[in-house]
């Protein structure tokens, strides 16, 4: 499996896409950003005429921007998650009732339409793909490609794991030094409240540990020493920040935003970056024995018992 890299414009900085071969052909993992340099990595990296199959992580656009550029100059097959065909499916649906959400929070109107305005500038969101196949509909298929695959949901609700021999492509759910933000957004699966970031996180951190002794190939960041020190990053990060925002949990959402950046933040999808964050970490602090539980399932509980006292208990 060879790893390809392309600068983004986002704030994450580089992207990695994967090519391999497998018996039934070429096949791609993710595509990079909807940018010229995404383009001319892909050109650069990729025999088009040859491509045969696109494995899609998760339907961010640093990772799956280019996917129509691809199915327009090749005749590529492209897997995405059933919850991402959901977003593009019911995509007006569901921005209405992300800014309910915000309104619950008490974002104004004013804000929730600039926000509106920074998703469409900035094409945060990337358009439908003109073809596409489920990959929880296509478990056949890949097996008899060499392909593996499970969700592990937390950073979006649709982070696929795609294995193949002692590879493992891992997306956003495993980085070396980033805290990838728990994005906020309905829940895909019944379009009643918002989606439990921090309870899926939990849950699939029994998922992630099957990734130990495997060689992966992260989103960002050229390589990842371990599962466990990946995870590890994450949850101590959690636990700092978490401690940070003790002192305020109790206001309302909007004072926390200002208090913790004191007019710092100005772009609205920046705010809407970090109110995603601030959600995530006052879950767990309302429930901190989910995370301590599945801590401990993994072996990993005692490495971070220290800290996660330090907030828990207090």
């Amino acid at each position: 499996m060879l790893q390809h890299t392309v600068q983004t414009p986002y704030m994450v900085g580089e992207v990695h896409l994967y090519s391999a071969e497998l018996d039934g052909g070429l096949a791609l993992f993710d595509t990079g950003p909807p940018t010229p340099e995404g383009i001319a990595c892909l050109q650069q990296a990729v025999d088009l005429s040859r491509l045969k199959y696109l494995f899609i992580s998760h339907c961010h656009v640093d990772h799956y921007g280019l996917a129509n550029h691809l199915l327009t100059n090749s005749s590529a097959e492209v897997f995405i998650a059933r919850t991402d065909a959901i977003k593009f499916n019911r995509h007006g649906e569901r921005l209405d009732a992300i800014a309910a959400i915000l309104r619950g929070y008490g974002f104004s109107g004013d804000f929730i339409s600039q926000l509106r305005e920074s998703f469409q500038k900035n094409k945060i969101f990337p358009v439908m793909p003109e073809r596409y196949r489920i990959v929880e509909e296509s478990t056949e298929l890949l097996a008899r490609l060499g392909i593996s695959w499970f969700a592990c949901p937390g950073h979006s609700q649709s982070d696929l794991v795609y294995t193949l021999g002692s590879y493992a492509v891992t997306g956003d759910i495993l980085l070396k030094g980033i805290f990838q933000a728990p994005l906020l957004d309905i829940n895909l699966t019944t379009f009643d409240g918002r989606f439990r970031n921090y309870d899926a996180y939990c849950a699939s951190l029994l998922q992630r540990v099957r990734l130990r002794g495997l060689q992966i190939m992260p989103g960002h960041r050229h390589s990842v020493e371990s599962v466990d020190a990946a995870i590890l990053f994450y949850v101590t990060t959690l636990l700092e920040r978490s401690l940070q925002l003790l002192p305020l949990r109790h206001l309302p959402m909007t004072a926390i935003v200002d208090r913790l950046f004191k007019g710092r933040l100005t772009e609205p999808f920046f705010v809407y970056l970090k109110l995603s964050e601030i959600v995530f970490m006052l879950d767990f602090l309302e429930n901190p024995g989910l995370l301590k539980a599945s801590l401990e399932q993994i072996g990993l509980f005692d490495r971070v018992a220290g800290q996660y006292a330090a907030v828990a208990e207090r």
